[in-house]
C-alpha cells in the first residue's frame, strides 16, 4: 500500500483507475486523475500548495513535487516527469516530458508536446514553448522536436505508461 498523508485537513485525491506504487508517498493536498501514475519512492508533498497530476500522466521512481505557499504544481494529461526530477512550483503542459534528472523550478512552463533533456535545470519562470527539445543548464530551446529521434518518447509515453501501470496494478506482489 502506498504511504498516502493527511495534512491540516488535506487528503491525497486518487482515481480509482489510477496507479500509486506502494513505496511512492502522497501528502496533503494531492490529486491524481484517471489513468495516472505514480512511481516507486516519488513524493509528492502538498503541504504548501497543490499538487495536480493529470489524466495518463505519469511521475516516475525517485521524483520529488513539492511547491512554495499559494503555487499549483501541475502534470499535465500524458506528461511525463522521468526517474529521480525534481519539479517545484512548475507546470508541464499536456503531453510534455522532462528527462531523467531535471531539475524545474518555481514558475516555469514546459510547453505541450515539449521534452527537456536528461540533466537539464530549467530555471525559475522560465517557459518553454511547445513542440520543442530544450537542454542544458539552464535549458535553452535546441531544436523543433518534430523529426528527431526525441520526439519518439513524447509521442509514446503518453499510452505506454498508463498500458505498463495497469500491468503492475495486476500483477505487483509483495513477498
Amino acid at each position: 500500500m502506498a504511504f498516502l498523508y493527511e495534512y491540516e485537513g488535506k487528503r491525497p485525491t486518487v482515481a480509482a483507475d489510477a496507479f500509486i506504487a506502494p513505496t511512492a508517498t502522497l501528502i496533503g493536498d494531492v490529486t491524481v486523475e484517471s489513468g495516472a501514475s505514480v512511481w516507486y519512492g516519488a513524493v509528492l508533498r502538498g503541504d504548501d500548495g497543490p499538487i495536480v497530476i493529470r489524466e495518463n500522466a505519469n511521475v516516475q521512481d525517485g521524483s520529488v513535487l513539492h511547491c512554495p505557499p499559494t503555487v499549483t504544481t501541475e502534470i499535465g494529461r500524458g506528461a511525463t516527469v522521468a526517474h529521480q526530477c525534481v519539479v517545484h512550483g512548475a507546470v508541464l503542459e499536456d503531453e510534455a516530458l522532462v528527462g531523467n534528472g531535471c531539475v524545474v523550478l518555481d514558475g516555469a512552463r514546459i510547453g505541450a508536446g515539449s521534452l527537456v533533456a536528461a540533466l537539464s535545470l530549467v530555471q525559475p519562470g522560465a517557459t518553454i514553448p511547445p513542440g520543442v527539445l530544450a537542454a542544458g543548464a539552464p535549458a535553452v530551446v535546441k531544436r523543433e522536436i518534430a523529426g528527431t529521434p526525441a520526439e519518439m518518447w513524447v509521442k509514446m509515453n503518453p499510452t505506454y505508461y498508463p498500458a505498463l501501470a495497469r500491468r503492475h496494478i495486476a500483477g505487483i506482489r509483495p513477498i
